[in-house]
């Protein structure tokens, strides 16, 4: 069950109260605190985070009824605290294309769908959220405030595309940003001053400042980075590079998708970097990007105690995500396990 939480903005504070009455024992039942002299336990978090979705192709279908677009998987989202995806579309039914190969655009349910799967926030930073020019980022943009949706990473422009989200769970700050490094039109993409577009790790000043301020407002900071190459199972250098700048910046955890493929996992001092979570919801059957996971990441209060992979598959049928199971789980599990040897980083965090 989600725990109510404080939503933060940077110019406004909205607690949220609601659960508060559940939180309080009912008459008559004892209550326990640690012994006299002993601290009470941190309280534990459980972060959850998935891949790349969007509703075209064999998933357009699946908005006939967004509380079920997900399907199973949906059991294990709202298990978490605070779940997360990369939502690779324009959300948009207006705009003209832009001079791309590939355009993604669902209507605004998409947004209902998510929220039905018990996702939390979304990143937007990504080769696909301008496909359909600025009238369609306005259009992305607009239909998740209205459906109160945090989407992270693109804006109207540079200050709200580099803004990070900032959420209260039992006491602990976590602020949440997203960044695209993708090439594709990322000159004409890109957030200005005075231009709405896509946060990018190419303007690396910026980058570092929005993560470094995240980190004054907040003990734990999430980086969501659209990267990689598509089709490599190991990370460029240019990743590789963003990485370290965003560990020296104050990330705490640093999370990507794009390369279609699952990526491996390690640590950077004491960040913990997932390279690449691959598809999720995906549009076509891509045979060789079918294994997919959920990232459950553990905080005891501010401190990652615990990473794990929740294996999962996408239906070649309905291009849903589902939990592994048998053969399956001991397969992708062993495969993860390998992907660590071309990341660069190391099997523990620094002492």
């Amino acid at each position: 069950m989600k725990w109510a939480r404080s939503f933060v903005a940077l110019a406004a504070t909205l607690t949220v109260t609601a659960c508060d009455a559940a939180r309080t024992p009912p008459a008559g039942v004892p209550t326990r605190s640690a012994p006299a002299g002993f601290p009470s336990p941190p309280a534990e978090i459980t972060l959850a985070f998935a891949g790349d979705v969007h509703f075209a192709g064999r998933t357009a279908d699946l908005l006939g009824d967004p509380a079920t677009a997900f399907g199973s998987i949906s059991s294990t989202l709202p298990a978490a605290d605070l779940a997360m995806v990369n939502l690779e579309t324009a959300v948009t039914t207006r705009g003209a294309p832009e001079p791309k190969e590939f355009h993604f655009q669902a209507p605004a349910g998409a947004y209902d769908a998510v929220k039905a799967a018990g996702i939390d926030v979304v990143s937007i930073a990504n080769n696909h959220a301008l496909d359909y020019g600025r009238t369609g980022l306005a259009d992305t943009v607009d239909a998740a405030r209205t459906v109160g949706l945090p989407a992270v990473g693109a804006g109207a422009d540079a200050a709200a595309a580099y803004r990070p989200w900032i959420t209260e769970i039992r006491g602990t700050r976590i602020a949440v940003l997203g960044f695209s490094q993708v090439s594709e039109l990322w000159s004409e993409w890109k957030a200005t001053d005075t231009r709405a577009g896509i946060a990018l790790t190419r303007d690396l000043p910026r980058a570092v400042a929005a993560v470094r301020a995240a980190r004054r407002q907040a003990s734990v900071v999430v980086v969501y980075v659209h990267w990689g190459t598509e089709g490599k199972a190991c990370p460029p250098a240019e990743a590789r590079a963003f990485a370290d700048k965003m560990a020296e910046a104050g990330a705490s955890i640093v999370v990507g998708t794009h390369a279609h493929l699952l990526l491996g996992d390690g640590w950077l001092g004491k960040t913990f970097v997932q390279y690449g979570l691959g598809n999720f919801l995906w549009w076509r059957d891509d045979a060789y990007s079918n294994d997919t996971g959920v990232l459950r990441v553990t905080l005891a209060a501010s401190a990652i105690s615990k990473t794990e992979l929740v294996p999962a598959t996408i239906s070649r049928r309905t291009g849903r995500p589902e939990l592994a199971d048998g053969e399956d789980t001991a397969r992708i599990r062993q495969k993860y396990a390998g992907l660590h040897a071309c990341t660069g980083l190391a099997a523990s965090p620094a002492q």
